[in-house]
């Protein structure tokens, strides 16, 4: 099997499955979010040798989940059995005073940054206080990158010119390729058909 080079890794979009078995093939950390699969396996092809490759998060352990009677604001944020279930649903639309209630992003990224500082001190009372903050912390985190990836993709498929492309994903990873390493808005745009067209022109129908 040839070894993946970081460049070859850059050019590919991959699903969360398919990090995860390239983190097995290289015996990486598996748990953990696209972003922090996709760190590890960027450090490991960078040089980084696999025993400094330390996991940002460990596997959650069973246990017994909290019912919304037994989550309060001082319930912490981990090592608590909380989670977002239909527990914690509950619990938030009886603390808001609404019949429904849906968990946003910013609620999970603040979640996962008390997992990976393993922040016993980080309760449901904090959540609650960063969750009704600006959403510059959903906007800075690691994550996001992922998201921005997603949306390049969908914008990019929803281009009429991109009918022409055999391998829609391939093409719009390397037009990512460039975007993502400029200064300029990471939003897909139809001029960038143009400026790299002897790249993708191999993949011209």
């Amino acid at each position: 099997m040839t070894q993946l080079t970081l460049k070859q890794f850059n050019a590919h979009y991959y699903y969360k499955t398919d990090l995860i078995k390239l983190c097995r093939r290289y015996n990486l950390p598996t748990y953990g979010t696209k972003a922090e699969l996709t760190r590890y396996l960027r450090a490991y092809l960078s040089g980084i040798p696999k025993q400094q490759i330390l996991p940002v998060r460990q596997p959650k352990l069973p246990r017994t989940r909290l019912s919304h009677n037994d989550i309060s604001l001082s319930t912490p944020l981990v090592d608590s059995g909380f989670s977002f279930n239909r527990e914690a649903r509950q619990f938030f639309a009886d603390y808001f005073g609404v019949p429904q209630f849906s968990f946003k992003k910013k609620m999970a990224v603040i979640k996962r940054k008390a997992e990976a500082d393993h922040d016993l001190t980080m309760t449901v009372g904090d959540l609650i206080r960063a969750y009704q903050q600006p959403d510059n912390l959903v906007k800075q985190s690691q994550e996001e990158a992922t998201y921005q990836w997603n949306h390049f993709v969908k914008a990019f498929c929803a281009d009429p010119d991109s009918s022409r492309f055999n391998q829609k994903i391939k093409v719009a990873a390397i037009l990512w390729h460039h975007v993502k390493r400029s200064s300029k808005s990471k939003n897909y745009q139809h001029r960038l058909l143009k400026k790299y067209a002897v790249e993708i022109q191999t993949f011209i129908k």
